[in-house]
This record gives C-alpha cells, sequence and structure tokens, in this order.
C-alpha cells in the first residue's frame, strides 16, 4: 500500500469570515483546533467547503499557513491549489510548500472542461512542479469533468500522485481503480462513506465531519475492525445530521451554520454567491444535530 501523509478522518474546513467579509483568524484557528480535538489526523485547508472560489491567493494562503502553525504537526494539513488555470495551481502549490502544507489537493479544471488527455496533462504539470504528494479531487458536478478510469489508472503511475478524493457518487468506477493501483481512497461525499469504507477507502474528506468527526473516527476504526454492525449503525445515526447539512443548500453555508450554533465560530457569513441559511434551514440543522445526538 501506498504511505498515507494525509491522515483518514479528514473535513475540508471552512473558512471563517466575520459579518463584514473577511477572514476571521481567530475562528479559524479555533475551527483547527476542534477538529484536533474531535477525531481527526487530517484537514483540508481551501477546498471547495473553505469558499476557495471566492478567497484571494493571499488570503488562500494564509489559511494554509495559519492552519500549518495551529496544528503544529498534531495533523497533517493539506492545501487545495485547484485552478482551470495549470500555471495558477503551479504558483499556488509553490506557495502552500512555502507556509508549510504536508499535501496537496488538486480539483479536476472546473468550467472550461477539458478532455481526458488535458486533465492528465494539468495534473502531471503540477504534481512535476512539487515535492508534495497530490490527492486528486473528482466531484463532476461541480467542475463539468470527471476523472475517467483510464485517466486515474495513467495518473497513478507518477509518484506524487497518490490519492483521490472521490465525490463522483460512481462505486464500481471506484472499485475498478482501487483493484488495479495503489491510490489512496477517500470517500468525499458523506452519504457515501459507509460505502467507499466498506469496499477499501482508506478514509474521508467530509464536510459533516465539521460537527461528527468522532463518529467518523469511529466508523472507521469499526470498518477496520470487520465490525460493520457497529459502522452501519453509527452510518443510520447520522442521518439526521448528514440530511441538514449536505441537502437543504450548500455544504459551506450549513457547516458553517453548524460551527455557529455549536459556538466554534461567531458568525455563519459567507461571501456572494453564497450567502446564510435561512431560518427553515437553520431549524432543519438545529434538529437533525439534536436527533444524531451532536449536541
Amino acid at each position: 500500500m501506498t504511505t498515507n501523509p494525509f491522515g483518514r478522518v479528514i473535513t475540508a474546513m471552512v473558512t471563517p469570515m466575520r459579518p463584514d467579509g473577511s477572514v476571521d483568524e481567530a475562528g479559524l484557528r479555533a475551527v483547527v483546533e476542534h477538529l484536533i480535538a474531535s477525531g481527526h489526523d487530517g484537514i483540508v485547508v481551501n477546498g471547495t467547503t473553505g469558499e476557495s472560489a471566492t478567497l484571494t491567493d493571499d488570503e488562500s494562503i494564509d489559511a494554509v499557513r495559519i492552519a500549518v502553525e495551529v496544528a503544529a504537526g498534531r495533523v497533517a494539513v493539506t492545501a487545495g491549489v485547484g485552478s482551470n488555470s495549470t500555471d495558477h495551481s503551479i504558483e499556488m502549490a509553490a506557495r502552500a510548500v512555502e507556509v508549510g502544507a504536508d499535501a496537496l489537493l488538486l480539483v479536476s479544471p472546473y468550467y472550461n472542461k477539458p478532455t481526458q488527455a488535458g486533465l492528465v496533462a494539468h495534473c502531471r504539470a503540477v504534481a512535476d512542479s512539487t515535492e508534495l504528494p497530490i490527492m486528486l479531487y473528482d466531484i463532476p458536478g461541480r467542475t463539468g469533468v470527471a476523472f475517467s478510469t483510464e485517466t486515474l489508472l495513467e495518473l497513478a503511475a507518477h509518484p506524487r500522485i497518490l490519492a483521490v478524493k472521490d465525490a463522483k457518487a460512481d462505486l464500481w468506477a471506484s472499485t475498478h481503480v482501487m483493484a488495479s493501483t495503489d491510490l489512496l481512497w477517500f470517500s468525499g461525499d458523506d452519504v457515501l462513506t459507509l460505502a467507499h469504507l466498506a469496499q477499501g477507502a482508506v478514509g474521508c474528506v467530509s464536510v459533516v465531519g465539521h460537527v461528527a468527526g468522532r463518529e467518523y473516527a469511529a466508523m472507521l476504526a469499526a470498518v477496520d475492525g470487520g465490525d460493520l454492525a457497529t459502522a452501519r449503525e453509527i452510518h443510520r445515526r447520522l442521518v439526521p445530521v448528514v440530511d441538514a447539512i449536505m441537502t437543504p443548500s450548500q455544504g459551506a453555508i450549513m457547516a458553517k451554520a453548524a460551527l455557529a450554533e455549536l459556538g466554534v465560530i461567531e458568525s455563519a457569513f459567507v461571501r456572494l454567491p453564497l450567502v446564510e441559511s435561512p431560518p427553515e434551514h437553520l431549524e432543519a440543522l438545529r434538529k437533525g444535530l439534536s436527533e444524531a445526538g451532536l449536541r
């Protein structure tokens, strides 16, 4: 098996912001400490849930720097450096190295919809530019282009492309890649985490992990121990909160609302074009947290 530099219980963390829209450094530090205290051994900074699309480059790198400083080696810090410009991704990868990131998350380029040959060239160019390990992020619902099975098999040959965050919702395709490569597989979809773990994924990169890190750690330990009944019980117990965070609107919106509800951060502010949760979503969130035993 490939050595795992990313961790196994990972959350793609939010970027807390003040009501005026500026990044809340104290809140960011608090979220990192909260995740470390709740069963995580890895975090992703500047992923989709971190509102990477509306952070400036300097804000993104500052968030990585702060996370690395707070983590202080206790968990692995993976920096999102994805872009629809290969040159920009290479630049952000270099800057992430400078501030101490342990690994990189590379989403497929969005909007411009490259061919599979373009995907291969993009990922190889970024991987060739850095010494850090890379986790690919396959989420065609957001990017408009999926990594094909053949593309992932080809990219698996690169010595620094070690993992995939799978949010494609194609369990059979992921089975094919896991059966043919040593790529470390991570569920990138809270709805399918147990399914991914049961067929060989090594961990998850979660959104609901903002409030259920211990539960995901316990689920993973149960699967490791062959105790599928316990893993299934945890999975089912989390249904109300997974529905409450992942269904009503958008993950970053609801994850921030959940952290504010639990007192981890002061404000649930999100940058446009995202908007904060309406009262009915907050009520469903409170109910989901309670029914899942998380408050």
